[in-house]
C-alpha cells in the first residue's frame, strides 16, 4: 500500500469512527454572528472569542498601525536580529495584567508550555500534572521527559488528596513543579488554586497555571484564575494565550518573576529558534489588553450571558454541566449523537462543535457551547430556539 493510500484508509476509518473533523469556511470576521460559506449567517457558539474583541475596531486599528510602523515580519529570532519595542511594551502590559513581575511572548501558548517544562526541569526534578490538563501541557511534559529525563506524575482531576500523595512521594526531588490548567477547556471547571498553592507552599513546590481559558474571562476585571480567587501575585508561573479573549489573533506568553523571563530568554528553545510574534499581532494584542483594562464591564456581560444560556438550557430539559465559566458543555453520552446534534444545529444556523472519544472520555460526548460578551440576548434566544427544535427531533427534550 502506498503512503498516500495508507493515509486515505486511515482517514476513512476516522469518518467511520465519527471523529473526522470537517473545516467550515468563514467569509467574515469572527464575531457573535458571521457568514459561513454555503450557509449564510450563523450564530457562533464554538469560539474562544470570549470578549468579542476579534473584530473590535481599536484592536484591528492597532494591528494596522503596527503593520505600518514595524512591517509584516520580524526577520529572524529576537536575539539575532533585534526585538521590536512593540514586543517589550506588550510583555510589560501582560505581566502587569496577570499580576507578575515580567513576561515573555511566544508564537503560541503551546510553544510557551513546551518552552517552559524542558527548560526548567532535569533528572533531579519532577512535574506533577492534573489528569485533565490541556494537550499542550501533556506534550510539554512528554518532551521534557524525553529530553531532560525529568520525573513525572499525574494526579486525579482536582483531587487534592492525590496531589498531596504525589508531592509527599517526591519530597527528595530538587524542583517540584505543579502544572494545572486554570479553566479546564472541556469541562469548564476551575482549578482549586488556593488548595494547590497551599500544598505547594507546604512541600516547597512551584505552581504553574495555564490560564488560556481564564485570561480575560475570570476575576472581576478578567485577570484570570488568580484574580477569581483574590490571589493576584501569588502564582509562581502563568502561561496563557493571546488567541482567545485577548483579540484572538495568535501568540502566547509565560509570566512570572523577572529571573524566569530572563532565564527563558537564554535557554528556552522555542524562544531561541523561532521568530517572534508578527508585529501586527503584538500590536493588536496590546490594544486588546488595554481594552479589557478600560472595559471590565465586558467580563460582567460575558458571565451574565453564560448564566442566562445555562439556565435556559436546563429549563429546556438538556444537561449542561454546571459551573462559573462561559464554557457550557451539553452532555449527550454517545459520540454519534453529539456529532449529529452539532450538524443539525448548523442546519438551524448555530455553529457549535460536537466532541466525543478520544477527546473526552467514553460515554461523555458533548456539544461544547462557548459564550461571548459579544452575544446579544437575541443571539442567545435564536440559539436556544435551535436547541429546542433539534433536542425535540433527537428525543432529548
Amino acid at each position: 500500500m502506498s503512503f498516500a493510500a495508507r493515509l486515505d484508509a486511515e482517514l476513512e476509518q476516522f469518518k467511520r469512527d465519527g471523529v473526522y473533523k470537517r473545516l467550515n469556511y468563514l467569509e467574515a470576521p469572527q464575531a457573535a454572528r458571521t457568514k459561513m460559506q454555503g450557509r449564510g449567517e450563523v450564530v457562533i457558539l464554538s469560539s474562544n472569542n470570549y470578549l468579542g474583541l476579534c473584530n473590535a475596531p481599536d484592536v484591528v486599528a492597532a494591528g494596522k498601525r503596527a503593520l505600518d510602523e514595524f512591517g509584516a515580519g520580524t526577520g529572524s529570532v529576537r536575539f539575532i536580529c533585534g526585538t521590536f519595542t512593540i514586543h517589550r511594551e506588550l510583555e510589560q502590559a501582560l505581566a502587569r495584567f496577570v499580576g507578575c513581575e515580567s513576561s515573555l511572548t511566544y508564537v503560541s501558548c503551546w510553544n510557551a508550555n513546551e518552552g517552559l517544562v524542558p527548560t526548567l526541569l532535569g533528572e533531579q526534578d519532577i512535574v506533577i500534572s492534573d489528569q485533565l490538563n490541556h494537550a499542550s501541557i501533556i506534550d510539554a511534559i512528554r518532551l521534557a521527559k524525553t529530553i531532560t529525563k525529568c520525573q513525572t506524575a499525574v494526579y486525579r482531576h482536582s483531587d487534592m488528596v492525590d496531589l498531596e500523595d504525589k508531592l509527599r512521594a517526591a519530597k527528595h526531588t530538587r524542583l517540584k513543579l505543579i502544572f494545572t490548567d486554570g479553566v479546564f477547556s472541556m469541562e469548564g471547571d476551575i482549578a482549586r488554586l488556593p488548595d494547590i498553592v497551599a500544598l505547594a507552599r507546604k512541600y516547597d513546590a512551584v505552581v504553574a497555571v495555564d490560564d488560556s481559558h481564564a485570561t480575560g474571562v475570570l476575576g472581576r476585571s478578567g485577570r484570570g484564575t488568580a484574580e477569581h480567587y483574590d490571589m493576584l501575585g501569588q502564582v509562581d508561573i502563568i502561561t496563557s494565550t493571546l488567541g482567545k479573549a485577548l483579540g484572538g489573533a495568535a501568540g502566547g506568553f509565560t509570566a512570572g518573576p523577572t529571573a524566569l523571563a530572563n532565564y527563558l530568554t537564554q535557554r528556552s528553545r522555542p524562544q531561541l529558534f523561532s521568530n517572534a510574534l508578527p508585529p501586527t499581532v503584538a500590536g493588536s494584542a496590546l490594544a486588546a489588553v488595554r481594552h479589557v483594562e478600560h472595559h471590565p464591564e465586558l467580563v460582567t456581560r460575558l458571565h451574565d450571558n453564560a448564566r442566562y444560556f445555562r439556565e435556559r438550557l436546563l429549563a429546556l430539559g438538556l444537561r449542561p454541566l454546571q459551573g462559573e465559566t462561559p464554557i457550557v458543555p451539553v452532555i449527550l453520552g454517545e459520540t454519534a449523537k453529539a456529532i449529529q446534534m452539532s450538524e443539525l444545529l448548523l442546519d438551524e444556523g448555530v455553529f457549535v462543535t460536537g466532541f466525543g472519544y478520544p477527546i473526552v472520555p467514553q460515554g461523555h460526548a458533548r456539544v461544547r457551547c462557548q459564550l461571548s460578551a459579544g452575544h446579544t440576548r437575541d443571539d442567545l434566544d435564536f440559539a436556544l430556539g435551535a436547541f429546542r427544535r433539534v433536542g425535540t427531533k433527537l428525543g432529548l427534550i
